[in-house]
């Protein structure tokens, strides 16, 4: 069974099976709605429902309020239509973004190596090819779950479309991390995954705007996909200056990488590793990634800017791009929530997703 559900102002009719999610149905029928988390946590995928009845199903609270339900908003990327339903949403689609409609793929293992202490690279061979935008990222089926579903950013070049790689951080007690990928996963093994999803991207039809970027953690994964896609495919010909933190190298990866990028792209790439809980060694920068981007910048007047870490990191950050003249309509950004974080408030309204 299915019901139809039309999306305003773009008058699309789309059909959502039982099992799917307003969201997951519309992405899958190319008809883009903003999304940011996918699980209910951010509030990005917010829209009105002006006809018919939907189930909010695991929404959180803080991201669906009481009272929003009451006025009949929802959260695409948990309710599911018990009616024929119509809803209008906030989309603010650039006309230059590719939109790359969300399939499912079948994946091999073929890499998994530890990073750094608690960091794994995990590199999957998928059955075809996979079409997407740097920054993107998909959502990985659990093995030996129920169905159960985690999303992580594509760390590779839009170009390496076959084999996708992923920067993974262990999460004590997370069913995808301890209870598998840093457990029993193996070479091998195979894995269902979907995509892609997200609008956290390499806006490279604005070329004539420098970039400065802040990543935390394995929030370094979308920006490491589109400083790749930038320099190694020739998609973009500005400046990018990347700041990288974690609170001690042993927390940081591909530092040479980056390094070797920046010695062959002098005039286009500027690197910057940062530890905040230790005397940095020689070639590291002290403090916060925010920290020293404020030390390097006066004013952001004309720059771009992108941060990807967790929601405190990024709230962070967005302060420190502002008080550079850097304003909310040239910042980006991707939380990397938890399972933890759907309990808390949701991040900053002011900045895009």
């Amino acid at each position: 069974m299915s019901h139809t559900v039309t999306v305003e102002p773009l008058g699309r009719e789309v059909e959502v099976a039982d099992d799917q999610t307003i969201l997951e149905a519309c992405l899958r029928a190319g008809v883009w709605l903003p999304h940011s988390c996918t699980h209910g946590t951010c509030a990005t995928c917010k829209v009105e429902v002006l006809d018919g009845d939907v189930d909010h199903g695991e929404a959180s609270s803080f991201a669906l309020m009481d009272f929003e339900r009451e006025e009949g908003k929802t959260l695409t990327c948990c309710a599911r239509p018990q009616t024929d339903v119509t809803i209008e949403a906030d989309i603010d689609v650039d006309e230059e973004l590719e939109i790359h409609p969300v399939e499912d793929f079948t994946g091999t293992i073929v890499e998994l190596s530890d990073i750094a202490h608690d960091i794994k690279r995990l590199r999957i061979e998928l059955d075809r090819d996979l079409h997407f935008n740097a920054g993107q990222y998909m959502r990985v089926i659990v093995p030996g779950t129920d169905g159960i579903d985690r999303t992580w950013s594509m760390a590779n070049s839009p170009s390496e479309n076959r084999i996708i790689e992923f920067q993974v951080r262990n999460v004590p007690g997370g069913v995808a991390t301890d209870g598998w990928l840093f457990k029993d996963a193996a070479l091998g093994d195979s894995v269902q995954l979907s995509g892609p999803y997200g609008r956290f991207v390499l806006r490279t039809w604005e070329e004539e705007k420098p970039v400065v970027m802040l990543g935390g953690g394995t929030g370094l994964a979308p920006l490491a996909s589109m400083v790749k896609h930038a320099l190694l495919d020739e998609a973009y010909d500005g400046h990018i200056t990347l700041y990288a933190g974690g609170r001690t190298v042993a927390d940081l990866y591909d530092v040479d990488v980056f390094r070797a990028m920046e010695e062959e792209y002098p005039d286009q790439f500027t690197f910057h590793p940062c530890v905040s809980a230790e005397e940095p060694p020689e070639g590291y920068r002290a403090g916060f990634v925010s920290t020293a981007m404020e030390e390097d910048f006066d004013k952001l007047t004309g720059y771009q800017g992108y941060m990807c870490g967790s929601p405190a990191m990024v709230e962070g950050c967005l302060k420190s791009f502002m008080s550079r003249r850097l304003f909310p309509r040239d910042i980006f950004h991707e939380d990397f929530f938890n399972e933890g974080d759907k309990q808390k408030g949701v991040g900053s309204p002011l900045i895009k997703r």
